[in-house]
């Protein structure tokens, strides 16, 4: 009798990597959204939550970026309280915030366009400085503009009204976290592909 087997590789290993690490980018983002406080000058609070968003896109790239945000709406929308202070469900996906929300995976797929210059992946310690803030700076402007969108459609904002409710008046609170995921990222300590 042979003992011999043949082996089939269903996925690669490159494949199973991506998915766990877009799933562990995922729960970071939720865990991330819980460090959260209102802020009175807007209905969305301050969150940490867009640091996730940055981080699947420099981690993972244009790709696998916006699967990771896309599997934290996911679980969000099917009920888990992911989202800032607790909140979950389709709901909050439809209501004030929900542009913001709506925005992350299309701002991780620009941050990963930007930082890699396409979908193959570089070490995120090896990405300059002013390519890794210019990055998170045209996705928060995306994030920006998604949220601004959702408080004139959802909440009756006027244009002005939305662009200060929704952009402006966290400027100082992204610049804090873009400098510091500019530090992350040029650590050394993230997995490079």
């Amino acid at each position: 009798m042979s003992t011999d087997t043949d082996s089939v590789e269903l996925v690669g290993d490159r494949t199973v990597e991506d998915i766990a690490t877009a799933a562990l980018l995922a729960a970071l983002t939720a865990a991330l959204a819980q460090l959260s406080f209102p802020y009175p000058l807007s209905p969305a609070p301050v969150t940490m939550q867009v640091f996730g968003v940055f981080l699947a896109g420099i981690v993972l790239g244009p790709l696998w970026g916006p699967a990771s945000v896309v599997l934290y709406l996911t679980v969000g929308a099917i009920g888990l309280p992911v989202f800032a202070t607790g909140g979950a469900g389709p709901g909050t996906l439809v209501g004030p915030t929900g542009g913001f929300l709506l925005s992350y995976p299309f701002a991780a797929a620009l941050i990963g366009a930007v930082v890699h210059r396409g979908s193959s992946l570089r070490d995120p310690a090896t990405v300059s400085k002013p390519v890794l803030a210019g990055a998170m700076v045209a996705g928060t402007l995306l994030i920006y503009a998604g949220g601004a969108a959702g408080l004139m459609i959802v909440a009756g904002y006027s244009l002005s009204d939305a662009v200060i409710a929704g952009a402006v008046v966290f400027f100082p609170a992204e610049a804090v976290k873009i400098a510091a995921t500019v530090a992350v990222a040029r650590s050394g300590r993230l997995p490079s592909q």
